[in-house]
């Protein structure tokens, strides 16, 4: 059969040509956009990439060490760290996050919305990291793992869970509860000191971090890592005792309920070598429980409160005067009527006791007499026994945010100013400053430094650091015998009759003094800071005790009769536990004559003042009085209310606002 011809202007080569070309131009934008693909991939998302694989073959665990531990003195732990896990999800993980979501509020007893939500946002910004469960020791978490274990998941570690990973923690444990809570502090969930000892030592107890780098392979399983190591923490050993704290907060607690007080704080002090002994705060709280911590009873009053000592500052008075050779404790010094007129202020006492000896003057604490003791000194020569007795600097305890209280400059006294502080007004002090002021006359004039930190040592009991406090001489050993005498009159013959300890013999000086009233912007009679600040045995010290007590509304107010009995309960227990050997006849006790009466305030001087006339930066006080109170109560001149300044705690209202942020 004939074959057909080809049409016209057809040609065979130039069909497969073009056929060719196509295929070809198809190749090329086949592999033209496979370049192009590849070429944004290895530029544009290098990184992104990059970082994908290396978070699919490695892994990286960071492992906190435990937080060093705090001792007493006598080794038992105040402050130790437990090992607890976190359980936390890595959403990216997560495929089905609704079915996640019901297991894990089914296993946790949580809220499934909120779980879910959680999972969902950590989802959108990619985040690797959702803690779900904080705290769970040992057994808690193996009761998770076998809860949430799904058979079949091919899961080398624990729990087998799709996501869900653990995490090695750590938990702040105070087995003491509230005792010492103002001096240990308490750290937050990230292992981070936030009050007392754990904040201001957070960079010798801080556990460091160990960082641990794991490659695995497809199933998950390592099969390389690389550990690098941090220098362990370090313990602290504190000066306390928490058998002597133990007493000293049980007294201190018992009679602020007692007398409905606002506030208490005691301190005990081997003056010898400085170390506190005993550091009290009421209201206090639990350390372990960080919801019950609140402004009321997160401040350490002792070191941070600033506050008028009123007659107890009387010490500083007659102790310069003795110094200048000014008196002796026979000295005759004449309180006339009762009154003394300075600058157009007058001051008086409760009662009239005319001529006496300065024995008599300090233990009756004679307004009068104390200012005419001070006048005698002088402004310079009183302002540098401010000095010389610390006042108006911390004094350096190795606590947070201590005050070094409110001490004017000689040159912004006003007319009445050395009258006034002759008697404990018109400057602001700490517990702890007072404290360590008769600490200085129980050392025979010479003054130690106060310290809570004995050592700081390493976990092989290597001591990287060994308290060595510096002393200086403030007043001479004659100064300080000739105030021993005047403070055991207080005891004996005086305001402070209730301070007589059983078995031993005991010295001190009573204190009372009018409060600020924020709301009457006035002085108030009706509030008082009530203290006994002494030492027993008076021979040979071996302890002094501070007590001051803040607002008490119920029963007697003044020093004598609500803070001398707590410092009575501390000495005779601790004196006691310390074997200190009696110094006179357990039966014996002083003179049964009446207890005597106490001044409240400094007469019309003092009640009249507002806020802005009472504060220490006032250039110029008004010369107003009002009638004087004719009441004989059992108090002591009252102070000028001060303002503490702001305090540096971190754990103040920044704490108290985000408190959440920190439950473990």
């Amino acid at each position: 059969m004939a074959k057909k011809p080809l049409k016209k202007g057809f040609d065979s080569r130039q069909t497969a040509f073009l056929r060719y070309m196509l295929i070809v131009a198809v190749l090329l934008v086949w592999i033209g956009g496979i370049s192009a693909r590849l070429v944004y991939l290895q530029v544009n998302q290098h990184e992104w990439l990059k970082g994908q694989a290396v978070s699919k073959r490695i892994n990286v665990k960071q492992i906190q060490m435990p937080r060093g531990t705090i001792y007493d003195r006598n080794e038992r732990a105040l402050a130790v760290s437990v090992k607890v896990k976190t359980l936390f999800a890595d959403a990216m993980e997560i495929e089905d996050v609704e079915k996640a979501a019901v297991d894990l509020a089914r296993v946790l007893n949580g809220n499934k919305a909120k779980i879910r939500e959680q999972l969902y946002e950590a989802k959108d910004l990619e985040r690797r990291y959702v803690p779900l469960i904080k705290g769970l020791d040992e057994v808690a978490a193996q009761q998770v793992n076998s809860a949430l274990e799904i058979d079949g998941l091919r899961k080398d570690e624990l729990p087998k869970y799709p996501g869900l990973h653990w995490r090695e923690d750590q938990k702040r444990s105070y087995p003491h509860q509230s005792l010492a809570a103002h001096i240990i502090g308490f750290s937050n969930a990230e292992g981070v000191g936030q009050a007392g000892i754990e904040q201001s030592q957070n960079d010798v107890l801080y556990g460091a971090v160990i960082r641990k780098v794991q490659e695995r392979d497809r199933l998950g399983r390592v099969y390389d890592e690389t550990v690098t190591e941090k220098e362990p923490p370090n313990d602290v050993v504190l000066t306390i005792s928490t058998s002597i704290q133990h007493a000293t907060e049980i007294a201190l607690e018992k009679a602020a309920r007692a007398s409905a007080a606002k506030a208490g704080m005691a301190i005990v002090l081997d003056h010898k070598t400085g170390e506190i002994l005993a550091l009290a705060n009421y209201p206090t709280f639990d350390p372990n429980k960080l919801d019950g911590i609140t402004s009321e009873n997160l401040s350490n009053r002792c070191i941070q409160g600033v506050y008028a000592p009123g007659s107890v500052f009387k010490l500083i008075t007659y102790s310069s005067a003795f110094e200048k050779q000014l008196l002796t404790p026979e000295s005759q010094i004449d309180a006339g009527n009762g009154t003394i007129d300075v600058a157009d202020h007058k001051f008086s006492d409760s009662h009239s006791i005319g001529r006496v000896d300065a024995i008599k003057a300090f233990a009756h604490s004679s307004n009068v007499c104390a200012i005419k003791t001070g006048l005698r000194v002088g402004k310079e020569s009183f302002f540098g026994a401010i000095q010389k007795f610390g006042f108006g600097r911390p004094t350096g305890i190795e606590l947070p945010a201590e005050t070094g209280g409110i001490v004017r400059q000689p040159n912004r006294w006003n007319g009445d100013s050395l009258a006034s502080m002759s008697i404990g007004y018109e400057i602001g002090v700490s517990a702890l400053q007072m404290a360590t002021s008769f600490a200085t006359i129980a050392n025979n004039g010479v003054r130690v430094r106060p310290h809570i930190i004995r050592e700081i040592r390493q976990s092989d009991q290597a001591k990287v650091f060994e308290a060595k406090p510096e002393s200086d001489r403030v007043v001479s050993r004659e100064t300080a015998q000739n105030m021993r005498k005047l403070m055991s009159a207080v005891v004996t013959d005086g305001t402070g009759k209730r301070a007589e300890l059983n078995g031993y013999t005991s010295a001190g000086k009573t204190g009372t003094a009018w409060k600020f009233d924020e709301k009457t912007k006035r002085v108030s009679g009706s509030k008082y800071v009530s203290s006994f600040i002494g030492f027993a045995p008076i021979d040979d010290p071996a302890v002094t005790i501070a007590v001051v007590m803040d607002e008490p509304k119920i029963g007697g107010r003044n020093g004598g009769q609500v803070s001398a009995p707590v410092f009575k309960e501390i000495a005779e227990s601790i004196l006691a536990e310390m074997q200190v050997p009696f110094d006179r006849d357990p039966g014996d006790h002083v003179s049964d004559q009446e207890e005597v009466q106490e001044t409240v305030g400094n007469g019309d001087a003092n009640k009249s003042r507002s806020a802005e006339e009472l504060a220490p930066v006032t250039p110029k006080l008004k010369k107003d009085t009002v009638k004087d109170d004719d009441r004989k109560k059992e108090t002591e001149p009252v102070d000028r209310p001060r303002v503490a300044p702001k305090s540096r705690l971190q754990t103040g209202r920044e704490f108290l606002n985000a408190k959440d942020k920190f439950k473990t």
